[in-house]
């Protein structure tokens, strides 16, 4: 498992779509986008699931991480079955998310990618696309990198996705 860590509009869905093109053996691509989407719509804006506050911080209840755990377990079941699987998440709570996942995937090989880039160009990129909240990529810049250990980092400020998914494809072999 890859498993990458950034804030809001850091760059990690573009460079996991390149690392899917670069690693040489077929890799599922799973987001916390996607799992937030999947939630039922009266979880998004409930305490008990997930608040987007207006500006740009994020709150989550314990609805949210009891299904977090689930889909964190279900992820985990693939890799254990033989999937490759890399992961797009955002450590909201730092080093206490880390050692969520770090529970989840025991016994699994994992390699720790944080995927940095300063909080006025993850802003810029947060305005360009339009689809969140304004705040959240500056708010969550630093903070989600928080006490959180890695085997590699990469800078979507100083480098283009294809640089960073290179980078990261020489370490998985």
């Amino acid at each position: 498992m890859i498993i990458l860590n950034g804030g809001s509009s850091s760059g990690k869905t573009g460079i996991v779509r390149c690392l899917q093109q670069v690693l040489p053996d077929p890799w599922l691509a799973f987001g916390v986008d996607s799992f937030v989407d999947a939630l039922p719509a009266r979880m998004r804006e409930s305490d008990d699931g997930i608040v987007f506050d207006a500006d740009g911080g994020v709150g989550v209840g314990p609805e949210f991480r009891t299904l977090e755990a689930a889909w964190m377990e279900g992820i985990v079941a693939m890799a254990r079955a033989g999937a490759r699987i890399v992961v797009d998440d955002v450590f909201l709570g730092g080093a206490e998310s880390q050692r969520r996942w770090r529970e989840a995937v025991e016994g699994v090989e994992v390699l720790w990618v944080g995927v940095r880039c300063d909080g006025a160009v993850a802003a810029g990129r947060e305005i360009a696309r339009g689809d969140r909240v304004q705040g959240m990529a500056a708010t969550q810049a630093d903070v989600v990198h928080e006490g959180v250990e890695y085997d590699l980092e990469v800078d979507t400020g100083h480098a283009e996705s294809w640089d960073c998914a290179r980078t990261i494809a020489a370490r998985v072999g």
